[in-house]
């Protein structure tokens, strides 16, 4: 199964400017991202970035495309690659985040080949149980109900579905077996990606600040797998970063 991997990667960040080139045990964030990409058996990686500090760190060990810094979200950043580096139109893309370092190489294999089996479907991306109650209210933690087809039906940062019997008696209680975690993930066939970027932007992406929730809008269908390895510690500030190596030393 042949795929590409691209990784968004912005230096402008309000809670933790640079940080694709944070480093972790010696080298910046960004390749750590490069390197899991390339162990899940991806036949490209690229880079995709708008600043030229990340480019010039990043050109020494993937294949960089500079990208507009108009762009307001990961997807329409790959759209212009795909298109600047002539990615045939059935090409399946990895979208991979430049700020998860240690994202398990298995979970971006998985996610291409569900892609591949789930050939009814315009996207693939992966999910998690909720295992803490916190969670299900954190609007941080995205969640997804799916239909019997394991195919998204909504993504929300409230919590999806409303329990209204146990809620309603405690707001702080749920059942946390019903609810799953979106993890931001994402595989398409390159054509798709230029579909996507074509649409207006709708109400609800914008409501919920969620870029997958336009493909929904427009009737478009994202296959939905249980990730095989548990998604790693997200890193939004410097204070996340520091508490995750401390954890590694």
């Amino acid at each position: 199964m042949a795929f590409t991997v691209i990784i968004p990667a912005r230096y402008g960040s309000s809670r933790f400017p640079g940080k694709p080139l944070a480093l972790i045990n010696g080298k910046p964030m960004i390749q750590h991202v490069v390197e899991r990409a390339t162990e899940a058996g991806a036949e490209n990686v690229i880079v995709a970035t708008d600043d030229a500090r990340i480019e010039e760190v990043a050109k020494a060990f993937s294949t960089v495309c500079m990208t507009s810094s108009d762009h307001q979200s990961g997807t329409e950043r790959i759209a212009e690659v795909v298109e600047k580096m002539a990615l045939n139109d059935d090409a399946i893309v990895v979208n991979v985040q430049g700020d998860e370092p240690f994202i398990p190489a298995e979970n971006i294999r998985q996610v291409a080949l569900n892609l591949t089996n789930a050939t009814q479907c315009d996207m693939a991306t992966l999910t998690t149980p909720v295992t803490a109650t916190d969670d299900v209210f954190n609007p941080n933690i995205v969640k997804v109900v799916v239909n019997t087809n394991d195919e998204a039906i909504y993504f929300s940062r409230s919590p999806i579905p409303f329990e209204r019997d146990r809620m309603m008696a405690d707001k702080n209680d749920a059942n946390t077996s019903l609810y799953h975690r979106h993890i931001g993930i994402y595989a398409y066939r390159a054509r798709y990606i230029q579909q996507y970027v074509n649409y207006k932007p709708s109400a609800l992406e914008q409501i919920e600040s969620l870029e997958q929730l336009r493909a929904l809008w427009y009737g478009d269908s994202i296959h939905c797998q249980q990730a095989v390895a548990s998604p790693p510690i997200g890193i939004d500030t410097p204070e996340d970063l520091e508490r995750l190596l401390t954890t590694l030393n």
